[in-house]
């Protein structure tokens, strides 16, 4: 049984338009309500009338378009689009979103971004949506930069996210935003959900595959996994790919969203976030085995990542794991806080 929303509760309403993903429309309510009642999720229509799915079914939203004046934070969940109808939305649509106050946090999921699009809400910020959408959505949006290879970008009022999953990341994100990492993982362990996937995070794009005859980069990361506690410059990843820097830079970002020192990066801080979960090695011995020269530069990657030091991440997920990792956790320190994402 879910809590009723605590007074004064952060008021969610998820707007849901014709079309509309049933999948997605119920993320918010499951992410947002297993914070405790810390939120109150309503849902809402454009006209207080039922909406037809991109199934077989229809939902009743609990209500119309009123309640948007009223919610501190507006999602809106992906629903079924056209060429005509991405061009031309829907005028009861914007009606519907001209009632968000002033202020109000809003968020889109899939292809929600293009009713913020839209309403003008993107022009000239950094926003994603599922990556199969891009070359239309740039059409009909030029003056919104897109990145179409994260799986969220956040501005602090505006947030936009990919498709499906992502829905659960941004949720996630919210949370952590707003009540910080151990309330995040509280809900994500409720929901059997990971607790974290970085906004960075390349999105699962289809992409063909690279040719054979050893000409991808695939080989060259496998390599390089195994040996992240080396420098592993640039020209050291090409010439195993037996490329020009350049061509292996382009052909990397191709198969993988990221540049090469951004993959790596991520790939060092994820066994780095690893061993802290895991293992009771000093900080400056996890630096070394992941290929960071000194601590302080984990300090600083992990600090600009997830917004915390090396010694606060592991108490926290040591504190919020299991039994048998509680009773080995470090001594206790400070909790991490929220933190802001914006992708890469």
């Amino acid at each position: 049984m879910r809590p009723d929303p605590r007074p004064g509760a952060h008021k969610v309403v998820v707007l849901a338009l014709d079309g509309v993903y049933p999948f997605e429309l119920g993320i918010p309510h499951r992410v947002l309500g297993s914070a405790d009642g810390r939120y109150e999720v309503l849902s809402a229509s454009v006209d207080g009338q039922p909406v037809r799915t991109d199934s077989d079914l229809t939902v009743t939203p609990g209500n119309g378009p009123g309640v948007l004046a009223e919610a501190d934070t507006v999602v809106i969940p992906p629903y079924a689009i056209s060429r005509a109808s991405a061009a031309v939305p829907d005028p009861q649509a914007l009606a519907a979103l001209s009632r968000v106050r002033p202020g109000a946090r809003l968020v889109s999921i899939c292809t929600g971004a293009f009713l913020l699009a839209a309403a003008g809400l993107l022009d000239g910020r950094r926003a994603t949506t599922h990556w199969a959408l891009t070359d239309h959505f740039q059409e009909l949006f030029p003056r919104v930069e897109l990145d179409a290879g994260v799986l969220f970008v956040d501005h602090g009022d505006v947030l936009t996210s990919a498709g499906a999953a992502s829905g659960v990341d941004v949720c996630l994100h919210l949370v952590r935003q707003d009540h910080g990492s151990e309330v995040a993982n509280q809900v994500a362990r409720r929901c059997v959900v990971p607790p974290y996937r970085d906004g960075g995070q390349a999105q699962y794009i289809e992409r063909p595959l690279p040719p054979t005859g050893g000409t991808g980069t695939g080989p060259t990361r496998d390599w390089a996994l195994q040996r992240l506690e080396l420098p592993l410059l640039l020209e050291e990843l090409a010439a195993h790919a037996a490329m020009s820097t350049r061509t292996f830079a382009r052909r990397f970002r191709e198969e993988t969203g990221l540049s090469p020192g951004r993959w790596l990066t991520q790939q060092r801080l994820r066994r780095a976030r690893h061993l802290l979960e895991s293992s009771d090695l000093p900080v400056e011995r996890v630096a070394h085995e992941v290929g960071f020269a000194t601590a302080t530069s984990l300090r600083r990657h992990l600090a600009a990542e997830a917004g915390v030091a090396p010694s606060a991440y592991r108490r926290t997920f040591r504190a919020s794991g299991p039994a048998s990792v509680r009773e080995s956790a470090a001594a206790p320190g400070q909790g991490p806080r929220g933190r802001r994402l914006t992708g890469s």
